[in-house]
């Protein structure tokens, strides 16, 4: 099987970002992003969900995180896209609990071809360090709108805001392995009874 990989370029007034995946990497990951806490939480679903990902985002930081973090998150959901195309031979759902100390997070997600986000993490305070944590909305928002996913993300515990943070991306990176992984007994079948996972 050929390697599922893409890569996508997003050039605004706002942003200029690349972005590179490789569904059956290794868990690689390079990022310039300008934004540290978001690399640190994009490297955790490379690493957990063994995607190489490789971004390189220019934005407007300046004025805030906002543009950068939502354009990230389109480009990458439009990479993944790209990447698992037609969709056919894969499992199609994920899901996966994943704890760190206090923290507990779950998230499920279904390569549905319907964009869906259900995003459910009370945040103990509104920055860590100096990243704003109204954005992981946004970016995962982004994300989902662009690969046409369903996801819903709950943190069901958590005192510590960057263990809730970091739990939640490594649920992703875990769940989202799971529902592009190639399941050997479905062959060349698409997972659905529509027969197919994207858009007419």
């Amino acid at each position: 099987m050929s390697q599922r990989s893409a890569s996508v370029k997003r050039d605004t007034l706002e942003t200029q970002i690349s972005v590179s995946v490789n569904l059956d990497g290794t868990g690689q990951c390079k990022l310039d992003t300008g934004l540290p806490f978001l690399e640190h939480m994009i490297d955790q679903v490379a690493r957990h969900g063994l995607i190489d990902i490789d971004i390189h985002a220019n934005g407007d930081l300046h004025i805030d995180a906002h543009h950068t973090v939502e354009d990230i998150g389109i480009t990458l959901g439009q990479a993944l896209a790209k990447a698992w195309g037609d969709k056919k031979g894969v499992r199609r759902y994920g899901n996966s609990y994943v704890p760190l100390d206090e923290a507990l997070s779950r998230v499920v997600i279904d390569l549905s071809g319907r964009p869906g986000l259900e995003m459910f993490v009370n945040f103990t305070r509104d920055r860590i360090g100096d990243f704003d944590v109204d954005l992981f909305y946004e970016f995962f928002q982004g994300l989902v709108n662009h690969a046409k996913v369903t996801v819903h993300i709950d943190n069901l515990r958590g005192k510590n805001a960057h263990h809730q943070a970091e739990t939640v991306f490594k649920a992703f990176g875990r769940a989202l392995r799971m529902a592009v992984e190639m399941d050997p007994r479905m062959g060349d079948i698409t997972p659905s009874t529509k027969g197919t996972l994207t858009e007419k």
